[in-house]
């Protein structure tokens, strides 16, 4: 889509932001979910970020730009990780409403509508529907990594979540650009959202297995550096000061 297209498009309802990094057999069969699960929320946008690929990602994101308007392409030319790659579609996207989705196929679009609605129920005093997986699809590995990281998580900070891994998730744009950034941060919203003064809904969402590919995260990624993230969640929380808005005097 160029500059011109997107001035005269009307502004979406719904942006929907896709990180990805060498998903190129995800993207077709991904876009076509979204698109059929988006249809109500029409007029929407999907933001694709590609995080420094080196398969053929790129090369069918541009084949189906080519046909839907509505598509958007970014890349990096090296990789700075999921949050970074999120962080970038939700800085460019037009509306006032972002989700965010992984690229592997594992989240179904199915419940982007689900989660949107919740979100517009809650009022603006809601900033964030986050999903919670059932059924995970992952290995029993990493089943029993992610039961312990959500159980010491959920004892430090009170975050009330029983997964904040998943990554299908609704949350105001304006909000979501005002939480103090850092890497993985995509782990840790709705700590960062509550601490901000805003509510969070919960919908259940049901996991599936990756359609092709294999993950690009590790054990460490999802384990040491998680404890490092999960200490400096914890000190920001404590050193936030509530405070009464303030009021422009006439």
């Amino acid at each position: 889509m160029n500059d011109q297209s997107q001035i005269d498009a009307p502004a979406p309802r719904v942006s929907i932001v896709v990180p990805v990094k060498n998903e190129a057999g995800n993207i077709a069969p991904l876009v076509a979910e979204i698109e059929r699960a988006c249809a109500g929320l029409a007029p929407f946008e999907v933001i694709y970020v590609d995080d420094g690929s080196s398969d053929g990602t790129g090369m069918e994101l541009a084949r189906l730009a080519a046909e839907r308007p509505w598509l958007r392409r970014l890349r990096r030319e090296r990789s700075a990780g999921q949050s970074a790659a999120v962080r970038a579609g939700a800085r460019v996207a037009r509306a006032p409403i972002i989700v965010t989705i992984d690229g592997d196929g594992q989240n179904d679009p199915a419940f982007i509508p689900k989660l949107v609605a919740a979100l517009e129920a809650g009022g603006p005093g809601v900033g964030l529907a986050a999903g919670q997986r059932l059924g995970r699809k992952d290995t029993g590995f990493k089943r029993m990594q992610s039961r312990i990281a959500n159980k010491v998580r959920r004892a430090i900070l009170g975050d009330g979540t029983r997964d904040t891994g998943c990554g299908l998730k609704a949350v105001r744009r304006d909000i979501f650009l005002s939480l103090p950034y850092f890497d993985a941060i995509h782990r840790f919203m709705p700590a960062l959202v509550k601490r901000e003064g805003y509510d969070v809904v919960l919908v259940d969402v049901v996991d599936r297995p990756r359609l092709t590919g294999q993950s690009n995260y590790g054990l460490f990624d999802r384990l040491w550096v998680g404890i490092l993230d999960l200490c400096g969640v914890w000190w920001l929380i404590r050193r936030c000061r509530r405070a009464a808005p303030a009021e422009e005097l006439k």
